[in-house]
């Protein structure tokens, strides 16, 4: 009994506490938003990316793929039935486009993630250290932003068996983070020489507390950006080599459905209307992308600020 009744005063405290965590976050949530609808770039963006992401998580729920064919109903019109037709095996356009919004976004998640830590990471090392550390580095960046990424990209599909999201995205992130490093690298050896760092080498602060507490937080707002721009570059990659046949990957990948559209072209000129609907969902991504980057900068740089 002794054990219950001091027990049970904490339940009502706990649940108290977690109101006060899940307002918090609600606020933090709101004050983004108005701060993202506050710009009209980052506004419809925003709104097209969100869109997609939705889709990509409850779309295959609400409308779920049969991925079996109907020979019957090839290149079916546009109806109330498919809304946006079907392909060459009768399968409903609307649904694989839902369908393989997941591995796109997925793909250009992971891309972003991995080319983000790796140019950052590598970029501060470099702007900090300097010296021969910053030789080596930037030797290897010099590299990778000399020799043309694309070719490469599909050497590497062709060498490495990409059969998931992850693969796909290490593929991708490989040749993608030289030009983060060294944009990285060139702010950080601009903040470094600042007084605020100078006072803290003074001071006698860890490189720690320097890289993580004054470098990284005036870096922030850039890292954003790119990262939007990296997720941006990796769908137009991914569905390039999707596009050319060069990796066996998820047939509704929207790469895959153009790569389809594309031989079946040559064939049957019915297939060039299915082409247009996978590339219109590839562009409306991009501009989406663009906007909600190009809206970001403004909003997180001062010097770009709009009254």
């Amino acid at each position: 009994m002794t054990n219950q009744n001091t027990q049970t005063p904490k339940f009502p405290e706990f649940m108290s506490n977690l109101k006060k965590f899940l307002l918090s976050i609600w606020s933090k949530i709101k004050q983004m938003l108005q701060s993202i609808y506050s710009n009209k770039q980052t506004a419809i963006g925003f709104t097209i990316l969100a869109v997609f992401v939705l889709l990509a998580i409850f779309g295959p729920m609400i409308f779920p793929y049969d991925q079996a064919t109907n020979w019957e109903n090839r290149y079916a019109p546009i109806s109330f039935e498919h809304w946006l037709g079907t392909d060459e095996l009768g399968r409903d356009i609307f649904r694989q486009l839902i369908f393989g919004a997941g591995n796109v976004l997925s793909i250009a998640l992971l891309t972003a993630i991995f080319t983000v830590c790796i140019g950052v990471t590598l970029g501060i090392i470099s702007g900090f250290a300097g010296g021969t550390v910053d030789k080596i580095i930037q030797g290897i960046t010099n590299l990778f932003l000399t020799i043309p990424s694309f070719p490469i990209l599909l050497l590497l599909a062709q060498l490495i068996t990409i059969e998931d999201a992850l693969t796909f995205a290490l593929v991708l992130s490989i040749w993608n983070w030289a030009g983060l490093c060294r944009a990285i690298r060139a702010q950080i050896m601009s903040l470094k020489e600042r007084d605020f760092i100078q006072i803290c080498k003074v001071m006698n602060m860890s490189q720690t507390h320097i890289i993580f507490k004054e470098l990284l937080p005036n870096i922030y707002s850039y890292v954003i950006v790119n990262f939007v721009m990296i997720m941006k570059s990796a769908i137009t990659g991914s569905v390039g080599i999707m596009m050319l046949g060069l990796a066996a990957f998820e047939p509704s990948n929207w790469g895959a459905m153009i790569h389809r559209a594309r031989v079946q072209g040559l064939i049957n000129p019915d297939a060039l209307a299915f082409l247009l609907k996978p590339l219109v969902a590839v562009v409306l991504f991009q501009v989406g992308a663009l906007l909600f980057a190009n809206g970001l900068d403004e909003l997180l740089n001062p010097r770009l600020k709009v009254n």
